[in-house]
């Protein structure tokens, strides 16, 4: 018996989503029924610039991965 936890219906924001462990958070989430808000910044360390392209990788992979209505940015 799989006894998975499961999110289904649920909706999960993940910040810091675009690398490491939210990334990790958001795919796993997406995999098990949530729907997964994905945001990520870019920014530099320092707080400075922005780049959204780690955020829409983490989306196209989990719409790949057959969860096309479980990730927005």
């Amino acid at each position: 018996m799989n006894r998975l936890l499961r999110f289904d219906g649920r909706v999960a924001i993940v910040t810091g989503a675009g690398r490491g462990l939210g990334k990790a958070y958001a795919t796993v989430l997406a995999e098990r029924g949530a729907s997964v808000v994905v945001n990520d910044l870019g920014g530099g360390t320092h707080g400075d610039g922005q780049n959204s392209q780690a955020a829409d990788q983490v989306v196209s992979e989990i719409v790949k991965n057959g969860k096309e209505n479980n990730a927005y940015i």
